[in-house]
């Protein structure tokens, strides 16, 4: 019998996704008069992926503009008349002091003086109401250029030229795919062992270094051509909470992603090492019989005489199946001809070829 560590690998069904998904939403309603990306394109953050009309917007911000210099010019009005008011008051608070003129002038003067300084707040406000209205006509006018909020691929226009449109309306979405990241469950059991070297992302990480960290659990994908993808991927983070229905947790990986093959939506299989089982005991598949349900090995004892044991088996290994109990590590066990022999029979037995092999399989009866 074989007796060696044989890793635990777990398979899953998975699901490609963007790392950032971004609609393209206008900000603005107007009726759309300009598409300029190629759909399906890779497209840089800024870039201006649709315009909508602009004369409405830019004839709002010529008005605010103007309302702007007539509140300029209103405040420099209120200004020359509080100078002029000023004048009055310093010229005739001596005159009335000796009584060459009658204090109610000087009062009329100090009152106009007061009514110019809240005038003056009043215009300083209107200024400021303006100049509001300016930078929100500017930036209404800047939103008829719809832009790119990300670095991705574009995809198909959701509307069409003359269309109008507004805030609610999505014109199109954008994926940034490299790296791209893939989506599956996995059982509580499966969780809790792999629990220590799953990482929760921390605020601020890049996604490459995560793609990189040492303390990642490296994965493999298998895509639906059945081939395994060349770049190996990395466990980010597990969700939140364990699924009570289902009694799995959804884990986040990601793959970098050169040449942009990989898309959003695809299907695939991940294959992960959850587990090492130490010094497990190795057979020929062949050298295991089935019959009704159970499964059943022919050990050759001192004496080489044959017994039929029945065994519980675990996982299959390669060509070679884990016998959880029922056997001890020295036993031999008859590799071929086990339909040849019977209980208690003996036989002249030839030693077998099997080694040890690579520590890389499949899990799972059956696979």
């Amino acid at each position: 019998m074989i007796q060696q560590n044989v890793p635990i690998y777990g398979n899953w069904v998975a699901s490609l996704d963007g790392y950032i998904n971004a609609n393209i939403q206008p900000q603005v309603t107007g009726y759309l008069v300009k598409q300029n990306y190629r759909e399906g394109s890779f497209v840089h953050k800024g870039d201006v992926l649709f315009e909508i009309d602009p004369r409405p917007f830019q004839a709002a911000l010529d008005q605010a503009k103007g309302q702007l210099a007539q509140a300029n010019g209103q405040l420099a009005q209120a200004q020359a008349q509080l100078g002029l008011a000023r004048i009055n008051v310093k010229r005739d608070t001596p005159l009335a002091q000796a009584h060459a003129i009658a204090q109610s002038q000087l009062d009329n003067d100090i009152q106009t003086e007061k009514q110019n300084e809240a005038l003056i707040q009043t215009n300083q406000a209107s200024i400021k109401a303006a100049e509001a209205s300016v930078e929100t006509a500017e930036l209404n006018l800047g939103f008829t250029n719809v832009r790119s909020l990300v670095d991705g691929i574009a995809g198909i226009a959701a509307t069409q030229i003359g269309n109008l449109v507004n805030p609610s309306t999505v014109l199109t979405m954008i994926s940034q795919v490299n790296p791209i990241k893939v989506y599956f469950s996995i059982s509580e059991q499966e969780y809790l062992s792999l629990a220590n070297r799953i990482k929760t992302r921390m605020p601020g990480s890049q996604s490459m270094d995560l793609l990189g960290a040492k303390n990642s659990v490296p994965i493999q994908l298998t895509l639906a051509n059945n081939k395994v993808y060349e770049q190996k991927g990395r466990i980010l983070f597990a969700d939140r909470s364990v699924n009570t229905q289902t009694g799995t947790i959804r884990i986040i990986g990601a793959f970098a992603n050169p040449g942009n093959i990989l898309r959003p939506g695809q299907f695939g299989r991940i294959r992960a090492l959850t587990a090492m089982n130490e010094n497990a005991l190795l057979v020929p598949q062949q050298a295991v019989t089935e019959i009704q349900g159970r499964y059943q090995v022919a050990v050759v004892q001192p004496g080489n005489t044959v017994k039929i044991v029945d065994v519980q088996v675990g996982d299959k290994y390669q060509n070679l199946w884990v016998i959880d109990s029922g056997l001890t590590a020295g036993q031999r066990i008859i590799a071929e001809g086990t339909s040849k022999v019977r209980n208690g029979e003996v036989v002249t037995p030839q030693p077998s070829q099997a080694k040890p092999i690579s520590p890389y399989g499949t899990r799972g009866k059956g696979q």
